[in-house]
């Protein structure tokens, strides 16, 4: 069975470079992280997919590590899917490493993997956990208030709470992680008018 402690490791030297106690405390789980909830998963819908970003020239080390952990990743459905409408299902996958119900068990904080498809476009949305995406692989224009930039592999943005945002993939899709603090609950999440949906 391949090891998840060089990627667990990885993602946590990634996200120990962002300046925020929540940042250094979800480095700090994923280092004390045991390997040993993360069973072999079934392939998911998109895993053609995430493997490809994964393993393309320019991504960072880590989305390597992803894609050779690919098995053992749980990838599904955002928590948030329900409140979706159906289409955006079929274009991003999330792994949820760290949270209440995670395999890394935290009350406080969420952290994992987000892969969006090629060219496929997730609309302005909001919630009043802060978040913070970093990109491994792939590339996205990404809106965050009035900002609108584009997104490499290891380059990051952080959203306070209720900060609309949306992003589109670029031509290969994007795989990145992300981090909630603060209310992490779903509760808040909300899809917003969005002229380019």
């Amino acid at each position: 069975m391949i090891p998840l402690s060089p990627l667990l490791n990885a993602l946590a030297d990634l996200t120990a470079t962002e300046p925020r106690p929540e940042a250094q405390a979800t480095a700090a789980a994923l280092r004390a992280a045991v390997d040993t909830g993360f069973p072999t998963q079934p392939s998911s819908a998109l895993s053609a997919g995430i493997l490809h970003t994964a393993s393309l020239p320019d991504a960072h080390p880590a989305a390597r590590l992803v894609h050779r952990a690919h098995a053992r990743l749980p990838w599904r459905d955002s928590p948030a899917a329900s409140l979706q409408p159906t289409a955006l299902r079929a274009i991003k996958s999330i792994v949820t490493l760290l949270g209440p119900d995670a395999p890394i068990p935290s009350d406080d904080l969420l952290f994992g993997l987000f892969y969006q498809a090629p060219g496929s476009y997730y609309p302005l949305h909001a919630h009043e956990a802060a978040e913070t995406y970093t990109l491994l692989s792939g590339s996205a224009r990404w809106q965050a208030g009035d900002r609108r930039f584009l997104l490499s592999p290891g380059e990051a943005v952080h959203h306070p709470p209720n900060l609309p945002h949306a992003m589109r993939a670029g031509p290969e899709g994007f795989l990145a992680i992300w981090r909630w603090s603060g209310d992490i609950s779903f509760d808040s999440y909300r899809m917003l008018p969005d002229p380019e949906a």
